[in-house]
């Protein structure tokens, strides 16, 4: 198992990583999986908005886009999260989060959709922002 954390195209280095791998194996052992490959790359909106209309054909900023790479490896996950930290920004300062918080939540997001979590209808959003507040508590704010 390994979990990278990178910058693409900001000057942003993710702190505490050692705790913050503890964590996202705690978080997939919860739902009774192991950590395959877990690539976390932090970018720009603009990095993001491209990668979003190329990947997705999506025309719009979003915070994350995760990419499934789970093997046939039962009980294993594996992927690569792109998130925009400019976003996450953004909606720390909107939704009055700290910001270490809504880093928290959204890589926790992009792990739960590893897991097989959704947020395409209402009780899907509900059950993921459910999820989002169990592993950020597992973070021991």
């Amino acid at each position: 198992m390994a979990v990278c954390f990178s910058s693409l195209d900001v000057d942003f280095r993710a702190k505490d990583v050692k705790r913050k791998k503890l964590w996202l194996e705690k978080l997939a052992k919860l739902h009774g999986k192991s950590l395959g490959d877990l690539s976390i790359n932090w970018c720009s909106d603009s990095y993001m908005l491209s990668a979003n209309k190329e990947y997705l054909s999506h025309d719009y900023y979003t915070d994350i886009l995760t990419f499934d790479n789970s093997d046939e490896t039962p009980g294993f996950v594996s992927g690569e999260l792109l998130i925009s930290i400019d976003t996450v920004r953004s909606n720390s300062q909107l939704y009055n989060q700290k910001f270490h918080v809504e880093q928290l939540r959204v890589v926790a997001h992009g792990l739960l959709h590893l897991l097989g979590y959704n947020d395409h209808a209402e009780n899907d959003i509900l059950m993921m922002r459910k999820m989002e507040e169990i592993a950020i508590n597992l973070y021991d704010l």
